[in-house]
This record gives C-alpha cells, sequence and structure tokens, in this order.
C-alpha cells in the first residue's frame, strides 16, 4: 500500500495527525480520506428541484433533504474520516463514533457498479461492505474521495495480513470456503462440481464477475458475481498459489 507523501491528494490528508480514540493497537496511521464533497452542479442541482418541488412539498423536502446531507452543508458529515493504519483500518461516524476492523481477522465484499444514462458513462458506484468477527457490519462508500485508491488497499492489506495463515491451514488439509466456492491443496469446488488445480485453466475478473475456465474447453466452468466472493483479492492469492503448486489431492 503507498504510504502518504508530501504532496497530497484531494480528499486525503497527511497522515501525522492525531489518530482517533480506540485505536491505539492499529499502529502507525498510514492515510486518511476525507468525505467528497458534492460538485457544484450537483448540489445546485439539488436545491434548484427542491425550490421547483415546492409545489409538491413532500418531493420538495425530499431534495433538500438530500442537498442538507451533503459534506457542503452539514457539519456532521464533514467531520466523518476513513482512516488507514498498519493493521486495520477505522471509521469516524456523524456522531464521532469509531468503528475498527483488523485486517487480520476482517471481511469485505465489494461492489463496484459502473452506471451507464441512454449510454453514456454518468459515474460508478462504490460499496465495500465490513465484517468483523463478532458480527459488526460496515458499508464504506464512495462518500469516501478516492475510493479507487482506498478500496484496493483495503483489499491488499487483508490479503498481505491473511495469506500465509490461511496457506498454512490448507497445508494442514483444511478447506476455505468463499462464498459459493470451496478451495483446498487439490482444487476447486462449487455446487455443482469440482476441478483439480491443473484442470484449471484461468480464473479472470469481467465486468464484476470472476470467470473460472476448464484447460480444453470454450465456455466457462464457473461465472460468480465478484459481490458474493468474500475477501476477493485474497481468494484470487490462494488460487494463484494452489495453481503453481504442482497436483494435490482433490475434493
Amino acid at each position: 500500500m503507498a504510504r502518504s507523501t508530501a504532496q497530497q491528494d484531494p480528499g486525503r490528508t497527511a497522515a501525522h495527525q492525531e489518530p482517533p480514540p480506540g485505536t491505539e493497537g492499529l499502529g502507525q496511521l498510514w492515510e486518511t480520506f476525507l468525505p467528497q464533497r458534492a460538485g457544484t452542479v450537483r448540489l445546485a442541482t439539488l436545491l434548484l428541484m427542491g425550490t421547483v418541488s415546492l409545489i409538491l412539498p413532500p418531493l420538495g423536502a425530499y431534495f433538500f433533504w438530500l442537498a442538507a446531507q451533503t459534506p457542503n452543508l452539514s457539519r456532521r458529515q464533514a467531520a466523518r474520516r476513513l482512516h488507514l493504519f498498519e493493521h486495520g483500518l477505522a471509521e469516524v461516524g456523524r456522531n464521532g463514533e469509531v468503528s475498527v476492523f483488523r485486517w487480520d481477522s476482517m471481511t469485505v465484499l465489494q461492489e463496484i457498479t459502473e452506471r451507464y444514462a441512454n449510454g453514456v458513462y454518468v459515474g460508478t458506484t462504490y460499496v465495500y461492505t465490513l465484517y468483523r468477527e463478532d458480527g459488526t457490519t460496515l458499508k464504506v462508500t464512495g462518500f469516501y474521495a478516492q475510493p479507487e485508491r482506498w478500496g484496493p488497499a483495503i483489499q491488499q492489506e487483508i490479503t498481505r495480513a491473511q495469506l500465509p495463515g490461511l496457506l498454512a491451514g490448507l497445508e494442514r488439509g483444511g478447506t476455505l470456503a468463499y462464498g459459493e466456492l470451496s478451495v483446498n491443496l487439490g482444487g476447486v469446488a462449487t455446487p455443482k462440481g469440482s476441478l483439480t488445480w491443473p484442470e484449471v485453466d484461468s480464473a479472470e475478473l469481467s465486468q464484476g464477475v470472476l470467470v473460472l475456465r476448464r484447460a480444453g474447453k470454450k465456455l466457462p466452468w464457473a461465472r460468480i458475481p465478484v459481490k458474493k466472493i468474500p475477501n476477493l483479492c485474497l481468494f484470487l492469492a490462494l488460487v494463484d498459489r494452489l495453481r503453481h503448486g504442482g497436483p494435490r489431492q482433490g475434493f
């Protein structure tokens, strides 16, 4: 993961600021991401729609409420922060509450959706749902600036922290489940069947879908939506290691 530099990107602050309370066990603070302020056009549109819709009070109130929830106009929303640390992350919510997740024990599901209107690209929606072992969940979205930076960082740090232990567990004969998929030293399986690692030709991402191909076959062996695969990058790292580790006993 890239560390902070002297020249700061928009939406990101230097890592030398004071970490929030409750994060003492997370090690060094690496980066902090700020709320993404609404663009002038979007904010003006919300206010205009609210004014025009005053003839329908509920609709007008809704547009004004949307505008009021932007970091531009809401102090509480503007005070929110996403902190990335050496050993985990912390989010400071709109009421000052701090949610802490550790790289070595958390799970993440990602859903990245490109939006189009009449065939024209209009933006991308980012939703990362974090899970803690005690059942606590947190959604981190494009509300924070630079999701194309902090999103991959979350996936990469989970992989760095958890991959060695999971490989050791597999060597002891374990099987790991990733939604509909499961892997062990012998191969990969879905509810519909299994492949040994030598039979797996490729594992690729295409338009939000993980495509597994069987050697010698044109059609995909399995297609799994990325949003249903926990710790996606960790799963892909495991597949890469196991595919190149030689034949093992299968399922």
